[in-house]
């Protein structure tokens, strides 16, 4: 498989935004084979872990084996990769919702999401805004239109806080949500919710994908790359950042820490998968960024 393959089959800046250079191993060939399955090994236990889906699939059946007819909301979350968008029209076309819904305004995510949709959308307008960046390659490519855009969220805290507020304001119900983020973010999505949501109220974990990694010629690479997907050092930052914000410490999120979600458990696999690869790729821990980092 060569590089661009690798990557969705889309050509991209060399090396990743937000790091200096490519990491070996990740982004090039340069780590023997018996340590990269070690390595391979460790990144899908983070993913699994914080990918989270509660349905089997995105579709009637797999509401109704978890015990659900309908949902009254269904949100996209704009920290997503494209590939959360095509699952959003799969889901809107399969009337999985009565309302649909786009949040997002401008975080570390939304300069790659700018560079991916313009590669599918000519007439891109100029935007800040993740919500509506999406809305227009929804809109260029399969003819749909949500019911409501939220443009004001700068991160994981402020998605879920922001569009709980939006729903409230409108008198939308919103008993059951099913929830699309991108899968390094959704555990956290998750908590956000948990601790936001009146009671007698759902959500339905739904990550925008579910990607695997394997080692073949020197370095890791995605077994199907989703539409869209980081470059493998931005992934490996990515599930690497969010272990300490979900670790109930007096330096996380949850309630022993900053108070922005409820409290996520997490097991010692994640915890010792999380310590090796932090070990191993040091550069590549992700530190909140006072920019976007605001309460929820």
């Amino acid at each position: 498989m060569n590089s661009e393959a690798g990557q969705g089959g889309r050509n991209r800046p060399s090396p990743p935004r937000g790091v200096a250079q490519p990491i070996p191993g990740l982004d090039r060939p340069g780590i023997p084979s018996d340590q990269l399955d070690l390595i391979a090994h460790a990144v899908n236990a983070l993913a699994g872990f914080l990918g989270r889906r509660d349905l089997a699939s995105l579709d009637h059946s797999g509401l109704a084996t978890a015990g659900f007819t309908h949902a009254d909301v269904l949100v996209l979350f704009g920290g997503s990769i494209l590939e959360g968008a095509d699952l959003l029209a799969l889901a809107m076309r399969r009337r999985l919702a009565t309302r649909y819904m786009i949040v997002g305004g401008e975080g570390h995510t939304t300069a790659l999401l700018r560079h991916e949709v313009a590669q599918h959308v000519p007439s891109l307008l100029a935007s800040r805004s993740e919500a509506d960046l999406i809305a227009q390659y929804l809109s260029f490519r399969y003819g749909l239109d949500v019911d409501l855009l939220e443009r004001r969220s700068t991160n994981c805290g402020t998605n879920v806080t922001n569009c709980l507020e939006l729903l409230h304001t409108l008198s939308i119900p919103h008993r059951t949500i099913i929830a699309i983020q991108d899968a390094t973010m959704q555990l956290r999505m998750d908590a956000g919710f948990r601790k936001h949501l009146p009671p007698g109220h759902q959500v339905i974990n739904f990550a925008a994908y579910s990607a695997s990694v394997v080692a073949a010629h020197g370095r890791l690479q995605f077994e199907r790359p989703p539409a869209g997907m980081w470059h493998m050092s931005q992934y490996v930052s990515l599930l690497l950042g969010e272990i300490p914000r979900l670790t109930d410490d007096d330096a996380g999120y949850g309630p022993n820490g900053r108070g922005f979600i409820a409290r996520v458990e997490i097991p010692d696999k994640v915890s010792h998968a999380h310590r090796f690869l932090s070990s191993r790729f040091p550069s590549l821990v992700r530190q909140a960024n006072s920019r976007w980092a605001v309460a929820m």
